[in-house]
């Protein structure tokens, strides 16, 4: 056991565990994190997004609710307030931008719910919290990234409302190891369970067709 594991034992180590009614969400799997040469490209993002078809494949077999997040602002990007003037990179995220419209690999479709957000938090400023609760949803699957941004932030918000937040790791991703391992670390001690994806589809298995 590392010292940072024996520091946080028996104080933050719990485990949520997996509700009755999930629901997937995928925050931010966008071109704009898979494209080679585009300022925001993350080489682990492709492959969370690979990882990712499986459980969307599934959770779609099962009826399962599945949400996407993508961030998109006015071209005059007084809605993006203080966050674009930290990430003026923001400023790509505009209707018509092919590098802001998610990943053809996770096409959402018609049974399927977008939510436009203009933070890091899927629920900030959105109906997600609302729109989960209206549909029974006690469990959050969430996948995304990046993971210390809209994933950390996401996770923190879905479970103060109230949410169950299990994050599979393999399907999230960020720009680095470092801040990457870090907020998993962070989410799994505090605000939710950090799972294998094996795990994920296990659970989804059981589950009965429309839940």
């Amino acid at each position: 056991m590392s010292d940072l594991q024996a520091n946080y034992k028996g104080v933050f180590d719990g485990r949520l565990g997996f509700g009755k009614r999930p629901a997937l969400l995928i925050v931010d799997f966008i071109n704009a994190y898979v494209t080679e040469g585009a300022p925001l490209f993350a080489p682990d993002v492709v492959t969370a997004v690979d990882e990712t078809i499986p459980l969307l494949s599934l959770a779609r077999a099962k009826q399962i609710p599945v949400l996407y997040t993508k961030v998109l602002y006015n071209k005059n990007f007084r809605d993006g307030g203080i966050f674009i003037q930290k990430v003026p990179v923001l400023k790509t995220m505009v209707e018509g931008e092919p590098l802001a419209e998610i990943v053809p690999q996770l096409m959402p479709i018609e049974s399927d719910i977008i939510i436009v957000k203009q933070y890091a938090s899927a629920f900030f400023g959105t109906s997600l919290a609302a729109t989960l609760t209206s549909l029974g949803v006690d469990t959050i699957l969430l996948t995304g990234c990046s993971t210390s941004g809209c994933i950390r932030a996401s996770a923190v918000d879905g479970m103060q409302y109230g949410f169950r937040v299990i994050v599979p790791r393999e399907c999230v991703a960020d720009r680095h190891a470092g801040p990457h391992e870090a907020n998993l670390f962070d989410i799994n001690s505090k605000y939710g369970d950090v799972v294998s994806k094996s795990e994920v589809i296990e659970y989804l298995r059981r589950l009965a067709i429309g839940n």
